[in-house]
């Protein structure tokens, strides 16, 4: 996978060279290039931004710096790309949406500032995304968010395929409790049916727990994910169970 960067501040990518992230770059599973969109402005000051028209408060990034930037990345990766703006009104980032991104051959994402963006900017992109109902200074951590979460589901990047289906929001639903060693630390025990061996109870045991933190912690997921009839069954004696207490 090629991702490249529009950001007036490149040094901030510098931390995807550690951990994981820094690993698969160097086993060139994936390449991530941070372009500084200020190196394709054309007034003398080096502005990126301007006031809008027809007036109001804060600045804009202006749509010249942006075209010009991306004329480059063509020039230098030719081919089909998803192009994705940090957009506080776009729609909402999710496991589905890395786990669409990370099919891709080539990213672009466009890192804002300022109040926003000269509206013709969003003629070059494919996908306008939030990471949350509120605001940050800039585009930078919510790409960084974006990235982490999408090549987790480039093969190789865990080292582990289950890894990533395992977790939370991967099936609609939360993540069931884990436990290491040792398994009794302080008086507090790992359940037997984990130290059981039986492969079938300890999965039907992780089930349970996933479908009882979603219900008690986000039963608002339990409206979107679609559910097995084993599911809809324990999640059934779940709740008859919460209506006893």
């Amino acid at each position: 996978m090629d991702i490249t960067v529009l950001s007036i501040f490149p040094r901030m990518f510098q931390s995807l060279d550690e951990s994981l992230i820094g690993k698969a770059q160097e086993k060139d599973l994936v390449n991530i290039d941070v372009v500084d969109f200020r190196d394709f402005t054309t007034n003398k000051q080096n502005h990126v931004d301007d006031s809008p028209y027809g007036g109001g408060a804060g600045m804009l990034l202006q749509a010249q710096p942006i075209y010009d930037a991306m004329d480059y990345v063509e020039e230098q990766k030719p081919g089909k790309k998803r192009v994705i703006l940090l957009d506080p009104a776009g729609k909402t980032f999710n496991t589905n949406m890395a786990r669409d991104f990370a099919k891709e051959d080539q990213l672009v994402f466009i890192c804002g500032h300022y109040e926003g963006f000269d509206e013709r900017i969003k003629d070059l992109v494919t996908d306008e995304v939030s990471i949350g109902d509120y605001i940050l200074t800039g585009g930078e951590l919510p790409t960084m968010s974006m990235i982490d979460a999408t090549l987790r589901f480039v093969p190789g990047v865990l080292g582990n395929s289950v890894s990533a289906e395992d977790e939370s929001f991967s099936n609609g639903l939360l993540e069931y409790p884990q436990y290491s060693r040792p398994a009794d630390f302080r008086g507090k025990k790992v359940p037997e049916v984990l130290t059981s061996g039986d492969h079938e109870k300890i999965r039907i045991w992780r089930l349970k727990q996933s479908l009882r933190k979603t219900l008690e912690r986000r039963p608002d997921l339990l409206n979107t994910v679609e559910l097995s009839n084993e599911e809809k069954h324990f999640l059934r004696e779940i709740k008859s169970e919460n209506s006893l207490h």
